[in-house]
């Protein structure tokens, strides 16, 4: 481990020690090594930075090399939000499709088994679950990453995801406090806003992060939300009314507090990354989040030297900033523990390597008839994915149905498509429509109505929010769009 520059001062390495930075490059560069030297004390990995399983503890271990204690975060939830496996489709089904089971052990054992691989790869922080009632069926970023619009099952699959993350040495990051289900805005686009009043709020999207601080959650991300019943003025991350009045001396949160990414537009379009990763830290977050779209060493020392300005300016209370870096050290040290715990070869101990397309299976519904299928037309319908979900991983059956049922076409379409266009490609092939939250895409529903009266043979399945009435033949509902949930459906729909 190397010893911290005698030329960084204490409130400096305390400014570096909040920051959880993201880079480029599926290795370290030169100047995150450097300033993990200096006191840096956690980073972020993205999509971005992962090619394989053996490139990423490669590039953990390099890390290390500087800081043995040092925090690995990720923004790995399963089901269409994964970076593990960014370019192949995740190995788990995400929150709706395990809320749609409803078995907390299975959560729990899914979650573990998602930690184990972390945990192998040298990540020790994983920013989830999200523990979002999705209260809201427009919500265009929460969707199927939440457990469901239940409260109380979403209360006790957090808690399941939790402990079962944990159990495997990595340290769980439930998100997005105090609770970002009943929006119809994205906060990576602006500051969505949400009227409920507290009688709603303490019934319904409190009761989760209550369950996840109860299970013990060593860390809790803040949302970029306006929720006017707690704080009028200022969004959940920059309020000390939240943060410090409500998650910590309210319910009695003790834990690290996270920002989100702070160049999501909801606070970096309004306030700064600057500007908001101060007031965040004086309203009571500890660590904050930056990297998505900005990773370079004159982001780390902008927001380091805007943390330093502010305390010597009388601005940030010095022992704010402390109490926050020794927040993340502590969290740093538990995870160091967590992983000097694990004896040689150890992390293979309790291995479930098919838990996620079991559990995928599981989480299929059927409405309708299966008959019997010979090559179909797969017509995928592609809504452009938000931020967290990204454009780059692959989603829908149809490659597992082309294994499944040799001579299997497939074509992939946009809004604008038309009815009539997909019918013509399909020929006398029996269609597959493959949406994901038609409900929220009249376009879908226009090209899945014309489908189905035309062809009232056709399989639709839906790998969103099955929120529409179920159409065609056959209505297949996979619960969200991870890779193993391709498969479930391709199965289902074949017979297999």
């Amino acid at each position: 481990m190397t010893v911290l520059a005698h030329r960084t001062d204490t409130v400096t390495q305390d400014a570096l020690a909040v920051l959880q930075p993201g880079f480029e490059g599926t290795t370290a560069p030169a100047w995150l090594l450097r300033q993990v030297s200096q006191g840096l004390t956690a980073v972020g990995l993205f999509g971005r930075n992962i090619a394989s399983p053996g490139q990423l503890a490669a590039l953990t271990a390099q890390l290390r090399a500087e800081r043995d204690d040092v925090l690995v975060a990720i923004d790995e939830e399963g089901g269409d939000v994964t970076r593990l496996e960014v370019h192949a489709g995740s190995s788990f089904p995400g929150n709706l499709a395990l809320g749609a089971v409803d078995d907390v052990d299975l959560t729990r054992d899914v979650a573990r088994e998602l930690g184990r691989r972390l945990a192998e790869c040298g990540v020790n922080l994983n920013w989830a679950p999200s523990a979002d009632v999705n209260s809201n069926p427009d919500n265009p970023v929460i969707g199927v990453r939440s457990f469901g619009a239940d409260t109380h099952l979403a209360a006790r699959h957090t808690a399941a995801y939790v402990q079962g993350l944990q159990a495997a040495g990595v340290a769980a990051c439930t998100k997005h406090f105090p609770g970002h289900g009943d929006t119809n805005v994205d906060s990576h686009h602006a500051l969505p806003r949400i009227d409920a009043d507290l009688d709603t709020l303490y019934a319904r999207e409190l009761v989760p992060f209550k369950a996840a601080i109860a299970a013990g959650t060593k860390a809790v991300m803040s949302a970029h939300i306006l929720v006017p019943a707690l704080d009028p003025t200022r969004p959940a991350t920059l309020s000390p009314q939240i943060l410090t009045g409500l998650l910590r001396k309210e319910l009695g949160y003790e834990g690290l507090i996270v920002t989100d990414g702070m160049e999501m537009n909801a606070i970096a379009g309004t306030y700064g990354i600057e500007r908001g990763s101060v007031l965040a830290i004086a309203a009571g977050a500890d660590a904050i989040c930056v990297g998505g779209g900005l990773a370079d060493e004159a982001t780390v020392l902008r927001l380091r030297d805007a943390l330093v300005e502010a305390v010597r300016g009388g601005t940030l209370p010095e022992e704010r900033l402390a109490d926050a870096a020794a927040r993340v050290r502590a969290l740093a040290e538990w995870t160091r523990h967590s992983r000097a715990a694990a004896a040689p070869g150890a992390p293979q101990e309790g291995s479930a390597p098919g838990i996620g397309l079991a559990a995928a299976r599981r989480a299929v519904t059927l409405t309708g008839v299966r008959t019997p299928l010979d090559a179909p037309y797969v017509a995928t319908l592609s809504p452009v994915a938000n931020i967290a979900v990204g454009d780059e991983t692959p989603w829908g059956p149809a490659a597992e149905l082309a294994e499944l049922l040799p001579g299997t076409a497939s074509a992939t379409y946009a809004e604008g498509v038309a009815a009539a266009d997909i019918l013509a490609a399909a020929g006398e092939r029996t269609i597959v429509a493959v949406v994901r939250d038609a409900h929220r895409h009249p376009w879908m529903t226009a090209a899945l109505t014309g489908l189905v009266a035309a062809r009232p043979d056709t399989v639709v399945v839906e790998m969103g929010l099955p929120r529409a009435e179920p159409v065609g033949a056959l209505y297949v509902a996979t619960h969200g769009a991870a890779r193993v949930c391709g498969r479930a459906a391709a199965e289902a729909i074949a017979g297999a």
